[in-house]
């Protein structure tokens, strides 16, 4: 006989709200019966139109987008999980990924109004899809300092007259920089800002070899080059992923490394760095 499945059975399968469920009903789009006014589902033909489902667009390439993050790229490599890295900054790597052209992407905005990272960037335009924000780690952000300048530097004010580190308008770093700078009364102009550096490694050394005086920066990247740093924020950074990749061999090898002790131990090396909420799921499409 034919097995029928509820709506909650229906969601869980799909790992979806039943709400969608509902939608997707309503449109005609997935398989149902009723039966004395109660939504049935034959559990062959839901599968069958997974499969459907799976082979109609759905694959993305193995690609991370958006942010830069030094311990990130460490690990893809380490994994071994065949995922590449394409960063080029968050909001970049959101549009990317809203074309397809990543399974996850690394996101580190931040919403002053809602004093929240990271999410409220999804509420609107991935709320209906099968996506997963994950938290990936927290890391501080503040100046990295050249030596010449390692005893002048102390907040953002004092950064006008020298070579500051520019980084790309789509990048989470440059929109906070300039984000925090409005907030205090500063003028990004005042300061001699450079060529464009697309990762966060990229303006660290650039710090390192006097190409610039100074570079919003990250924590780990300054103790790594031996290089002053002051504290301004603690940012949380984000993975937002396909919810079919996710389940993906690729993916699962990717977090399954990340769990283990080897991953553990390179996070310690790196400071600022902290991974206590890795895994953690922010939002959840439908």
């Amino acid at each position: 006989m034919t097995q029928y499945l509820t709506t909650k059975e229906v969601a869980d399968l799909l790992r979806i709200k039943e709400r969608k469920v509902y939608d997707l009903t309503a449109k005609g789009e997935i398989p149902c019966v009723r039966a004395t006014g109660k939504l049935l589902f034959p559990e062959a033909e839901i599968r069958q139109w997974m499969a459907r489902q799976s082979d109609f667009g759905a694959f993305r390439p193995l690609v991370v987008v958006g942010s830069h993050d030094p311990l990130l790229d460490w690990a893809l490599r380490e994994s071994e999980s065949g995922i590449a890295n394409l960063t080029d900054g968050s909001l970049d790597g959101l549009e990317r990924f809203a074309n397809g052209e990543g399974m996850m992407a690394g996101l580190h905005l931040y919403d002053a109004e809602l004093g929240e990272w990271n999410r409220p960037w999804l509420v609107d335009g991935f709320a209906e899809e099968p996506v997963v924000l994950m938290r990936f780690v927290t890391r501080v952000r503040g100046l990295i300092i050249g030596p010449a300048h390692a005893n002048q530097v102390r907040t953002l004010a004092d950064l006008p007259g020298l070579r500051v580190a520019t980084r790309q308008l789509q990048s989470g770093t440059q929109s906070l920089f300039n984000a925090l700078c409005d907030q205090q009364g500063l003028d990004p102009e005042t300061m001699l800002m450079t060529p464009v550096f697309r990762s966060e490694t990229d303006a660290a050394l650039a710090v390192l070899d006097g190409t610039c005086d100074v570079a919003f920066g990250l924590q780990a990247l300054a103790h790594r080059y031996s290089l002053s740093f002051v504290d301004i924020v603690q940012e949380e950074f984000d993975l937002l992923v396909d919810r079919k990749a996710w389940f993906d061999a690729p993916f699962q090898r990717f977090l399954g490394f990340c769990q283990g002790p080897d991953f553990r131990q390179q996070a310690a090396s790196f400071a600022g760095y902290q991974i206590t909420d890795l895994g953690l799921i922010r939002f959840n499409g439908s």
